[in-house]
């Protein structure tokens, strides 16, 4: 997220809700009954071709054979999710406003939740390199925040604490596997602190900004500071600690969050820093391994992520938690480690099985067994193509004909 006095451009928006400032920012307001136009909407931004850093580093083309968050859901609750995007279109469920009560999630003013949303589920386009590391998953948007940072200074409006915890508690209904919060409170609130159990005991993998206020002493970020919480910081492109990101034992690993290029509403990309971008590197990471090993809890998940980070130069001290995420590795490797869900066990006991949780299990097997009939049925049709197009035309040559009934 864009710090007071930086020189990015003023469509780079500020987090929902968030960490730029020294103080709480989520603050009561009284919603609108009708929606009230955009006060300062992004400008267009124009596609960018060249091939951003961080998929020079994870390669999403290499994970995409084995697992494309196919069958997963990932709540983005943030300033709004603009599905008119070209590389977004299709992946956009009807979500929730709790801002302008009403919509359904799918209006951004401010371009964040966009953002975050296109590092997790971008597909393809046409002159553009870049794309989603889970390209595969569904976004279901959850809009809190209008809020941003134009020219150093924050504008707009934002939901309740309270609100901001019933916010996470409907993604939970709405049978969210993942929930993205590139959101930071700075004050321990007893809603959302329960909100947050709430989905951890539901099964539901937490991902959440570390913040951005190192220079300002690292304040306790909330949810991130929460137990069950995966809390993400920040690197630049040549791997080492932002100068922002926050360092604290809240820091569980890090992702890129420096220069990290993303949708813009609409259309068009812009480039943005802060570890609210960090944090949907691991919110995709977390959906391709509920599509890849549906069978894991989302507890074993995070250990997953974390027990698979590369090496950082400067541990935990340094706040880079356990290390830099590798999404290959979570996928194809057995890694256990400490981590957030070290810090709570917060499963439910085994002889009372939450019916939503079970449901969720067999929603994602599901998703995986149609991918896999996808692609057998693929490979049996190429697989005739070949023999009609090779075999057949052999034979005829050869004078062969095929058998008849008698």
């Amino acid at each position: 997220m864009p710090r007071p006095g930086s020189r990015q451009a003023p469509t780079i928006l500020a987090a929902a809700l968030l960490a730029a400032l020294p103080a709480v920012t989520v603050s009561s307001v009284t919603p609108a009954h009708a929606a009230p136009a955009c006060a300062t909407a992004p400008a267009p931004a124009r596609p960018v071709a060249a091939l951003p850093w961080p998929q020079r580093r994870y390669a999403p083309e290499r994970i995409a054979p084995l697992a494309t968050g196919t069958g997963v859901t990932v709540a983005v609750i943030d300033s709004g999710v603009d599905r008119r995007h070209p590389q977004l279109r299709g992946r956009v469920l009807d979500g929730a406003d709790f801002l302008d009560p009403g919509g359904d999630g799918t209006r951004d003013c401010a371009g964040h939740g966009t953002g975050v949303a296109s590092i997790i589920a971008a597909g393809e386009g046409a002159g553009v390199a870049f794309r989603g590391l889970a390209p595969g998953s569904r976004i279901l948007p959850v809009r809190v925040s209008e809020q941003q940072v134009v020219e150093g200074r924050e504008s707009g409006r934002t939901v309740s604490a309270a609100d901001f915890a019933r916010a996470v508690r409907w993604a939970v209904d709405h049978d969210a596997d993942v929930l993205n919060l590139s959101v930071v409170l700075y004050a321990d609130n007893p809603a959302v602190r329960d909100a947050i159990d709430y989905a951890v005991r539901r099964d539901v993998v937490v991902v959440a900004a570390a913040g951005n206020l190192h220079d300002g002493g690292d304040p306790l970020p909330y949810p991130a500071a929460y137990d069950g919480v995966l809390g993400v910081g920040a690197i630049t492109p040549a791997g080492t600690r932002t100068s922002f990101s926050q360092v604290g034992t809240y820091v569980d690993l890090v992702a890129p969050g420096s220069e990290v290029l993303m949708a813009a509403p609409g259309q068009g990309h812009q480039r943005a820093e802060g570890t609210s971008y960090a944090a949907p590197f691991v919110a995709a990471t977390a959906a391709l391994l509920r599509q890849y090993r549906p069978e894991l809890s989302a507890a074993e998940v995070t250990r997953r992520i974390v027990g698979t980070t590369d090496p950082a130069p400067g541990g935990r001290r340094g706040g880079y938690g356990a290390g830099v995420l590798n999404p290959y590795r979570a996928v194809v490797e057995t890694g256990t480690g400490p981590g957030p869900a070290a810090r709570s066990t917060l499963a439910l006991p085994a002889e009372r099985a939450d019916p939503a949780l079970l449901a969720r299990q067999h929603r994602r097997a599901a998703a995986r067994d149609r991918a896999l009939l996808v692609a057998t049925v693929t490979g049996g049709a190429l697989a005739v193509a070949v023999l009609l197009a090779v075999v057949l035309p052999r034979g005829g040559r050869r004078r062969w004909h095929p058998a008849r009934s008698a």
